[in-house]
């Protein structure tokens, strides 16, 4: 079978009810897709109305359905009647073999019920006595067939920079208010070895914080950009590794030669040795987040795009990097608290499920470095359906 691209558009109201996590894992675990772009949207009038029209003229459903689903996209896609502002959708593209059809089914229909489908268990459809529609919510919205999953993705590409990237303003989320901060977060790639729910599940856990995601991003880190990313922990690293590594190389000569190591010795142990290994785990660092061991890298790769991918996420509110932070746990996994993200996800200090930025100004620098706000679901379409 033929790789194929799907999309999923992950509703307003989908979002504002943090089942964000809840509809990702499902759809990468139990379809084995491969995730490989995510953005957020704030659609403006023209591309709701011209996508609200694609749905209406959709071959691949029923004449009611579709009507359903178009007059949904115009209401609840639409801006806020008082304040104007626009409100939050999240795009996931999933490639991999029959891929319409894995979302297709996975979504499951309009009307829902009858098995265990996104929609049975994050929409909503209510119908009266005489089968008029009461309340509806489907939860997501996706391309039934390929050429309308195709025409659908070429018109969203069409506005993916003026209506997508990094959101500043929507209705539920203002950078006025006191206190409001902005920080990243990145679902490390040991959680996309292969097709699992946890990714979805660690979004769950952070959704307990409140915030509101401002951006998504399927990032593989160039050599060159995790070295940057990382690059002020060198010299915590190499201070970490002085004590350490002056203590076991005179225990380990002692036991090897039977000889008590003089103190002049153990410094120069503890200085010539302790930067090199802890370069080392910083180079150790780097190859886990990019699949590339940097003193390996060619010059002309280093700014190339890895092999491995992680999920970035800037999250937005009052005091967002604290609250994150809490929710994640420490550095070791074996000493975060129970229901935290590296406890739950984590194995050890480097493979711990997630980074979250230790301050406003990492934040900043960090959410630069990983250029958050690339458009990367363009590509995508071009590969798969053309301009």
């Amino acid at each position: 079978m033929a790789s194929d691209l799907a999309f999923v558009l992950i509703n307003p109201y989908t979002i504002a009810k943090s089942r964000t996590g809840g509809v990702i894992g499902r759809f990468i675990s139990r379809t084995g897709l491969d995730l490989v772009a995510a953005r957020m949207f704030a659609p403006g009038a023209e591309l709701i109305a011209r996508y609200a029209e694609q749905v209406e003229r959709d071959p691949g459903g029923d004449p009611a359905g579709r009507a359903l689903l178009a007059d949904y996209v115009r209401r609840a896609y639409a801006p806020d009647a008082v304040s104007g502002r626009r409100r939050r959708v999240l795009m996931i593209l999933l490639e991999g073999e029959d891929a319409i059809e894995k979302v297709r089914d996975m979504a499951g229909p309009v009307t829902m019920g009858g098995g265990e489908t996104i929609r049975d268990t994050f929409g909503d459809y209510v119908v009266d006595e005489n089968r008029q529609v009461r309340y509806f919510e489907p939860a997501v919205l996706i391309g039934t067939t390929r050429e309308s999953a195709g025409a659908a993705l070429r018109l969203w590409s069409e506005y993916a920079v003026s209506d997508g990237g990094l959101l500043q303003a929507t209705v539920d989320h203002s950078p006025q208010d006191a206190g409001w901060q902005r920080t990243l977060v990145l679902i490390k790639p040991d959680n996309f070895r292969f097709p699992s729910a946890k990714p979805g599940n660690i979004i769950d856990v952070l959704s307990r914080s409140g915030l509101r995601i401002l951006a998504a991003k399927v990032h593989r880190m160039s050599v060159a950009q995790a070295e940057e990313f990382y690059g002020p922990v060198r010299q915590v690293l190499r201070e970490k590794m002085k004590q350490r590594v002056a203590e076991k190389a005179g225990h380990c000569l002692e036991a090897e030669f039977g000889v008590t190591v003089p103190p002049p010795v153990v410094a120069m142990l503890e200085r010539e040795l302790g930067p090199v290994l802890g370069d080392e785990q910083l180079h150790q660092i780097v190859k886990f987040m990019t699949g590339c061991y940097p003193l390996a890298c060619p010059g002309e790769d280093r700014e190339k795009d890895g092999p491995n991918k992680c999920l970035a996420l800037v999250y937005g509110g009052v005091q967002a990097v604290e609250k994150i932070r809490k929710l994640l746990g420490p550095t070791d996994p074996s000493k975060a608290q129970p229901g935290s993200v590296r406890r739950e996800f984590g194995h050890d200090v480097m493979v711990n499920a997630a980074h979250a930025s230790d301050s406003v100004a990492n934040a900043e620098r960090e959410i630069r470095i990983v250029r958050v706000e690339e458009d990367l679901v363009t590509p995508w379409v071009r590969r798969y359906y053309g301009a």
